[in-house]
């Protein structure tokens, strides 16, 4: 038997194998089938206790007295499945899992015998959990320990994963005795509904408005958007999904980083980086002019740049997305200023994506302001659970003159 850590994988010698998930309180446990997308093809392959079966996978509830579970039968399960996600969420409306930290346990279904077990660490408001998955890599069924949580219950996750979450129309008032048919009211405005299935939570506030011009991001809290319309110009906080024609950004990307001394300033040298971070926010390693290659060289830097002079890019980081290791969820590109010039001090300062291949720039973030620090946190990219990643333009500024000071704010930045 093996303790699973967050990212950890084993191979899977049965073809069947059983998840029970338990904790001190009763949880609802489900599992997802997914595609190549990351996305299930139908609400039919959402498997929970009121849709206890589906090709492969099958749900088993212990009644409270023993755990949940979903058994994965990889030789039955349908072409193009590649993954099975297994979730858990307490029972209790709104409860979290602050306190009350849930442990899967991997068991052949046949034998019985247990594989492994895994307790996701650190948790806190989480109301909902991808515990572990079921996926298929080289022809290779194996089993991987997740731990990622979400603060909007089973909702959030069913939504995240392509399932559609509709709430039951609402009935139409009823007339008074002896007086005028009452008409039907008009429909409730839009929301993010919730299902009955899923615990009969509070429906979301309505959804923002749609998405600003093709060339911009949309206004905080209108939501994401993707590639499909041409470059994003980012601003602050905001946020862009790597997707290009219903299909994942999974090639190599280059971050360009620049900047021009402000007007009538000396040379300033600044130090690009990235830091790459696990599912728990742990830092797994550093990228800078002092360490070119990283992730086993999936993350390579271009050198350093002394003066900031010249047109273009300063500084280069290329990620090749499709070969980061599968515990690598979050990476975060900074800027420092190791002989202690200020940000005040700087001007143009820029970071942009772009695709490695065709030199297209997909990304780009200016900017604006600028601070008295050392360092500051340009943007962030973050790997989501259906497989595609997300930018954010950060633009935060920190006291710190090296990659090595970045290391705690941009953990708490992802």
């Amino acid at each position: 038997m093996t303790a699973m850590t967050p990212g950890s994988n084993l191979p899977l010698n049965t073809v069947r194998v059983t998840v029970d998930v338990a904790a001190p309180v009763r949880l609802d446990v489900s599992g997802l089938l997914l595609a190549a997308d990351g996305k299930v093809r139908s609400d039919a392959d959402f498997i929970f206790f009121n849709q206890p079966a589906g090709p492969g996978v099958s749900y088993r509830s212990g009644g409270g007295t023993t755990p949940d579970s979903i058994t994965v039968d990889t030789a039955a399960l349908p072409p193009g499945i590649e993954r099975i996600v297994i979730t858990a969420s307490p029972d209790a409306a709104g409860q979290s899992f602050q306190g009350i930290e849930p442990t899967a346990t991997v068991r052949d279904a046949v034998g019985g015998s247990v594989i492994a077990t895994f307790t996701p660490p650190q948790l806190g408001t989480e109301t909902a959990l991808v515990v572990v998955e079921v996926y298929q890599r080289g022809g290779v069924w194996k089993v991987r320990a997740v731990g990622q949580g979400y603060a909007n219950g089973l909702a959030g996750i069913a939504t995240d994963f392509g399932v559609s979450v509709e709430d039951e129309p609402a009935p139409a008032p009823v007339a008074a005795p002896a007086a005028p048919p009452v008409p039907p009211a008009p429909p409730a405005p839009p929301v993010h509904p919730v299902s009955p299935w899923l615990g009969g939570q509070t429906p979301a506030a309505p959804p923002a408005p749609a998405p600003a011009p093709a060339a911009q991001a949309p206004a905080p809290g209108a939501g994401k958007i993707n590639l499909d319309k041409g470059r994003v110009n980012l601003q602050k906080n905001q946020t862009v999904s790597l997707v290009k024609g219903g299909r994942p950004l999974l090639s190599q990307v280059k971050m360009g980083l620049g900047w021009e001394p402000a007007f009538g300033g000396r040379d300033i040298d600044l130090d690009a980086s990235v830091i790459a971070y696990g599912p728990q926010r742990n830092h797994i390693d550093s990228c800078y002019f002092g360490k070119l290659s990283i992730l086993g060289g999936s993350v390579k830097h271009s050198g350093d740049n002394l003066t900031g002079e010249g047109a273009g890019d300063d500084e280069v980081i290329v990620v090749d997305l499709g070969r980061l290791p599968a515990d690598t969820t979050g990476l975060v590109f900074t800027v420092n200023s190791f002989s202690g010039q200020k940000f005040s001090e700087v001007a143009k300062a820029y970071c942009r994506l772009i695709d490695a291949a065709s030199g297209e720039e997909l990304v780009r973030f200016d900017l604006t302001g600028a601070e008295p620090q050392t360092g500051v946190m340009m943007a962030k990219l973050i790997k989501q659970f259906s497989g595609e990643w997300e930018m954010t333009a950060i633009g935060e500024f920190v006291k710190s003159r090296t990659v090595r000071g970045m290391v705690k704010p941009a953990a708490q930045a992802l």
